[in-house]
């Protein structure tokens, strides 16, 4: 998590900041991502469900810091469900809230 840090935001009360400058194109953020059963997504508490979303028809939990990037509608990041990571659309100064299109996440 060096190059990103997790500080206040509107997701569960926290959000990921840059913790050094990003270059457009760069990869900010790889996903930790933990794929779920229906059963072990059944068992996780309320609180954790809100970190949980479908890709390809798989449920996956997002680690941390990834789950606490801010959705934007006008994001500095775009989500890449390919080599699962966030990857800068712009460039990203030290100390800048990390964001993505959160609308563009869950997908079939």
């Amino acid at each position: 998590m060096q190059n990103v840090t997790i500080g206040k935001g509107n997701l569960s009360g926290k959000g990921v900041y840059a913790a050094r400058n990003f270059e457009s194109g760069e990869v900010v953020i790889k996903y930790n991502l933990r794929p779920l059963s229906q059963e072990e997504f059944n068992a996780l508490p309320a609180n954790k469900k809100d970190f949980v979303h479908i890709h390809k028809g798989i449920i996956h939990l997002y680690g941390e810091p990834e789950r606490y990037i801010n959705h934007s509608p006008n994001p500095n990041t775009k989500q890449d469900f390919i080599n699962w990571c966030d990857i800068a659309v712009k460039d990203i100064k030290e100390g800048e809230a990390i964001t993505t299109d959160s609308t563009k996440d869950d997908t079939d």
